[in-house]
């Protein structure tokens, strides 16, 4: 660390895609940092101090906080080497024209988990393949969305593609089907480092308990491959 190195605290939580996302991004810099994960049903109060909308993630920054997942991407592109987005502006602006996409998806995998039946679950599906379709009309040939080069983008769909490593285990619900440049994409960030690592050994375990939990049509499909088993 150098001198003109700031002190960098992430607070996250086991399994916030929006806190994988600042992980992904601190580690492709090479920067150390120490990560806080803390509880969402129990918030500290000196973390309610330091996150106005109590959520995570939030950055600490020689202990002055920045919160939002965007907002602490932009920091880090703004502070640190290397950079993840294409020098080009209007490159950069579509860059974070399909973040924002990402975004999107999330919201309709969070959709997913939470239909609370079938019908609403192949809603959200048919959704999330319609914008993966999208997706496979501007990615090249890879591996990463803007070719050889990790992007911030990537960063942010890393997260999103990790969610189907578990949904795949239930069942082949055709979001990816046909779509092979997003399927490569798809396996080239579950090998990458730093997307592999935003998550702790046991996120499996844990992502699954939280689904189980959500009183879903994927609760129950979780619930009945536990009780086959």
């Amino acid at each position: 660390m150098t001198a003109t190195t700031p002190q960098l605290r992430l607070i996250s939580h086991k399994l916030c895609p929006y806190a994988q996302r600042a992980a992904i991004a601190l580690a492709e810099k090479g920067v150390p940092f120490e990560r806080v994960d803390i509880d969402l049903s129990n918030k500290p109060a000196w973390f309610l101090e330091i996150s106005p909308l109590g959520k995570v993630p939030v950055l600490l920054v020689d202990g002055h906080p920045i919160f939002e997942s965007a907002v602490i991407l932009e920091y880090l592109e703004d502070t640190l080497e290397p950079r993840l987005h294409p020098d080009d502006t209007l490159e950069r602006a579509r860059h974070r024209s399909w973040i924002e996409f990402g975004s999107a998806q999330l919201n309709l995998v969070a959709g997913l988990y939470n239909a609370p039946d079938r019908a609403g679950f192949q809603e959200k599906a048919a959704a999330l393949s319609l914008g993966f379709a999208r997706l496979e009309g501007v990615l090249g040939d890879g591996p990463y969305f803007a070719g050889e080069d990790f992007s911030l983008v990537d960063a942010v769909y890393g997260p999103v593609f990790r969610y189907f490593d578990t949904f795949d285990a239930i069942g082949d619900f055709g979001i990816f089907t046909g779509l092979g440049k997003v399927n490569r994409w798809r396996s080239a960030l579950a090998e990458q480092p730093s997307v592999r690592d935003a998550v702790g050994e046991d996120y499996p375990e844990r992502l699954r308990a939280f689904l189980i939990g959500r009183g879903s049509y994927v609760s129950t499909l979780l619930g009945a491959e536990v009780e086959a088993a």
